[in-house]
This record gives structure tokens, C-alpha cells and sequence, in this order.
């Protein structure tokens, strides 16, 4: 496989293409970014760790019947992938309120949301990634009603598959974000990652709401020891046979 050119940088990764039709390749950086960029920073490892988090609970998904672009890791930071035309919408599942919703809405943090809330925010960083309503979501026609149907669906089984796999790792999973793309055939695909940036992972039985955080909140909350979080999450993850 040959790298071809860049095809695009986000705050988090960069997308280059190959000369394998429909394969492109993705570097996962040490990069990281809070509150749509505002606040900037490096975490020492975390491409790697992302990167093999994401790897193993793509395969996870695949063994549940769930499609991905993942193909296969050629190096620790680089992960091969279908190619997709991503559908700009970030699709949010929450089991537990935190962050934005306790914000906006004033419930307490850790208030539980059965069933899990499913939300759809427009990717669009230049807009602040705005919470869209269903009239919105039928206005912009990003995705049609059907693939929005699909889009929930496979939302909440991901999360199914998720909440159990993590609670094997004893690690609760609060809320995480996923995007997903059309291949050349239109089928709609997860892409991009599952990873302490896109979820909120709190440890079980830790009692101190400041050291059960796993995730990126230990960087937007300056918790401290982003990367003994991140790899903690690394461990449990791969300790776990998919």
C-alpha cells in the first residue's frame, strides 16, 4: 500500500489516500482540543491509545453485526479504512446525564436516562455543532427519514453492545458521540472513532466523581493525568477478548 495525498486534517486526525481503491488511511494524533477547539493541548500517547481502542471495539461491532469502515491497523497510529462520505451529522447517545445536557436542561449530573437519550447535532464547527430538532434535521435533508431511522437503530444498538462490553471492563458508560459515512454502495457505515475523546467513561466503584473520569474530561476539567486516564481505558479495553 502507497500513501497518497492529504485529504483532509481535523483536530484529531488526518485522512490520506492510497493507491487501494476505496481504502484511505488515517493517522490518529496526540492532538487535543475541548469546548470546539477553544482550548488546545497535547495528550503524550494518545494516538496510539485511541487508535487501538478504536480498532478493537470496530471489531467488536463487526462480530455484532454492526458495518464499520475499519479494515485493519498498519502501524500504531494508523489505521486503514473503507472508504465513506461522512454524513455531517454527530449522532449523541446518553445513558447518564453530563456535560451539555446538565447545562441546557438542569438535571443533576449523573441523573440516569432510561431509555438512553439519542440526540443528532450538525458537524459543523464553524455553527458551534448545533442540536438539531427533528423539523431541522427533515429541513436540512442531510440523510433522509429512512436513514435517520437507521442512523437511531444502529445508535442504540451500539450501545447496547457498548454499555455490556464496558461494564466487563468495569468502566460505566455515560454518553459518547458517533459519526458515520456512506460507502460507494450507499450503505451506511460507523466510521471515525470510539475512543476516551468520544465517550464519557467514569471507572465503577471509584466514589471520587473527580478520578472515576477516564475520558477527555480529565483535559476540558484540568482533572490532571489525561493519559493515566486514557490508559486506563487502554488496559481494560484489550483485557477484554471481542
Amino acid at each position: 500500500m502507497k500513501l497518497g495525498e492529504k485529504l483532509y486534517e481535523g483536530k484529531a486526525k488526518i485522512l490520506y489516500a492510497t493507491d487501494v481503491p476505496d481504502q484511505l488511511l488515517t493517522f490518529f494524533k496526540d492532538d487535543a482540543t475541548a469546548f470546539n477547539a477553544q482550548k488546545k493541548g497535547s495528550i503524550r500517547g494518545k494516538g496510539e491509545i485511541n487508535n487501538a481502542i478504536s480498532a478493537h471495539l470496530f471489531k467488536l461491532m463487526a462480530s455484532k453485526g454492526v458495518p464499520t469502515h475499519f479494515i485493519s491497523l498498519p502501524s500504531p497510529t494508523q489505521m486503514l479504512v473503507k472508504a465513506v462520505t461522512i454524513i455531517p451529522l454527530e449522532v449523541v447517545v446518553r445513558n447518564i446525564a453530563a456535560g451539555s445536557l446538565c447545562k441546557q436542561t438542569g438535571l443533576a449530573l449523573g441523573t440516569n436516562i432510561q431509555p438512553p437519550l439519542v440526540e443528532f447535532y450538525l458537524k459543523d464547527d464553524a455553527l458551534g455543532d448545533p442540536l438539531l430538532t427533528p423539523d431541522r434535521l427533515r429541513l436540512l435533508n442531510l440523510a433522509t427519514p429512512e436513514e435517520v431511522e437507521t442512523l437511531t437503530r444502529l445508535a442504540l444498538t451500539i450501545n447496547d453492545v457498548l454499555r455490556d462490553f464496558f461494564n466487563q471492563c468495569e468502566i460505566t458508560l455515560v454518553d459518547f458521540k458517533l459519526e458515520f459515512g456512506r460507502d460507494r454502495t450507499g450503505q451506511i457505515l460507523l466510521a471515525d472513532e470510539i475512543s476516551p475523546d468520544t465517550c464519557r467513561l467514569w471507572k465503577q466503584g471509584e466514589p471520587d466523581p473527580q478520578k472515576r473520569v477516564l475520558d477527555k474530561d480529565r483535559f476540558r476539567q484540568d482533572l490532571g493525568d489525561v493519559e493515566g486516564g486514557y490508559r486506563q481505558v487502554l488496559d481494560r479495553v484489550l483485557g477484554q477478548a471481542v
